[in-house]
């Protein structure tokens, strides 16, 4: 396949995702236009023979190329590629995949099962380019970008290649994705932020994860919650602090709401002003209590409902805060970014804390709640995991529970 028609990432997902449903030994029943398209590449079948073996090579390269571990153990299984599997049953792999990674079925279809199908889709879309394993697609290469301006999430490869000399430097990646997603029937765009979040701009409400106490970490400290700290500190010209503004509304809203000395219950939600960052056009800061401290150790333990429940009430509180901006005359609540909560002291993984995010952000929208959506990560490997699970939510069958 040329360079210059390489396939969209999302339409590669969706025909994995075919292929998981119906396994290896109905590869002749699928229509599969695009892995039928790469699959013509050089070497790869002769001419005049049929294209599902070819498709399977392909499948089959594109899965070794991950390069070993429990992600190619896990793609072998749910795509019938392991020894003995082929006429495996669907659910019969999908419950030997989820084995690999120690979870229940249902918690591996939900989470680690986009994760390691995108992973597919991604190995195939560099093979299309004639890039070695492990190598990264130029984003400006990985297909067609919508006409709305919508980022395939494949544009973010390159931002989490490894390094390797060139004759040319490689473009510096994008930090903003435009991404659809659908819910329930309700089509949209969510927006993928791969930056710090005091460079958040002109947003309402941006979500920072607290423990259950409601103690906000030291400013000088690299999480999300430090730097909304830190940033929203009104300072002199000179940079000596002169009001720690989050901190002092949080601590506000604790003698209010909460009892003395007792954590309040996972799941809670502390709403305060922004402070100084309300210069950027950020309004407030909903402080999401999802880690429980572990007594005698500086651990924290996350569960995924607790997000879940936790974002949830973000928009139950958008709603109420957007009825008082109504009888007051100011502009109301639209805009929403959210991290991926409990993925770093909490120690959920990053799939874990986007599948319970998603779960209540996918509940709103199959509702019909009409909000501005954007995710923040830092580190652009995590960028490119959210932006495969965010695309694989357009465009692909939903999967019902089961086979």
């Amino acid at each position: 396949m040329s360079p210059t028609q390489l396939p969209d990432h999302g339409a590669v997902l969706a025909e994995v995702r075919e292929v998981r449903r119906a396994g290896i030994v109905r590869l002749r029943e699928l229509r599969l236009p695009v892995l039928t398209g790469m699959s013509a590449s050089p070497g790869e079948g002769s001419p005049g023979e049929p294209r599902f073996p070819a498709v399977e090579r392909l499948l089959r390269t594109a899965v070794a190329a991950i390069g070993g571990g429990t992600l190619q153990e896990a793609a072998e299984f749910s795509l019938g590629l392991a020894q003995g599997t082929r006429d495996w049953p669907p659910a019969d792999r999908r419950r030997r995949a989820a084995q690999v990674y120690g979870v229940s079925v249902e918690r591996f279809r939900k989470n680690q099962e986009l994760m390691v199908l995108g992973q597919v889709a991604e190995q195939l879309v560099r093979l299309a380019s004639g890039a070695p394993a492990g190598a990264a697609v130029p984003a400006s290469d990985a297909g067609t970008a919508p006409a709305d301006g919508s980022a395939p999430a494949s544009a973010l490869t390159s931002a989490s290649a490894t390094s390797e000399p060139s004759a040319r430097p490689r473009p510096l990646a994008p930090s903003h994705h435009r991404i659809p997603v659908r819910a329930g029937g309700h089509g949209g765009h969510v927006t993928l932020h791969v930056h710090a979040v005091d460079l958040l701009r002109d947003i309402d409400v941006v979500v920072s994860p607290s423990n259950t106490h409601l103690a906000l970490p030291e400013p000088y400290k690299s999480s999300v919650a430090a730097s909304l700290r830190r940033a929203g500190a009104v300072r002199d010209p000179a940079g000596r602090l002169v009001e720690d503004s989050v901190r002092d509304e949080l601590r506000a809203w604790s003698d209010r709401f909460a009892a003395p000395g007792l954590p309040v219950a996972p799941g809670t939600v502390a709403p305060t002003g922004a402070g100084a960052l309300a210069w950027q056009g950020i309004r407030r800061i909903f402080h999401a209590a999802v880690a429980v401290p572990r007594p005698g150790t500086n651990d924290y333990d996350v569960q995924p409902a607790d997000v879940t429940r936790a974002v949830t009430r973000v928009f139950a509180l958008l709603a109420e805060e957007n009825g008082r901006s109504t009888d007051a005359g100011l502009p109301p609540l639209r805009s929403l970014c959210l991290p991926l909560l409990g993925a770093g002291r909490g120690g959920l993984t990053p799939a874990v804390s986007f599948a319970a995010v998603w779960a209540a952000v996918e509940a709103e929208l199959a509702r019909g709640g009409d909000w501005d959506l954007h995710f923040l990560v830092r580190r652009p490997e995590r960028a490119l995991l959210v932006a495969e699970l965010l695309a694989s939510t357009d465009g692909a069958p939903t999967e019902e529970p089961g086979p």
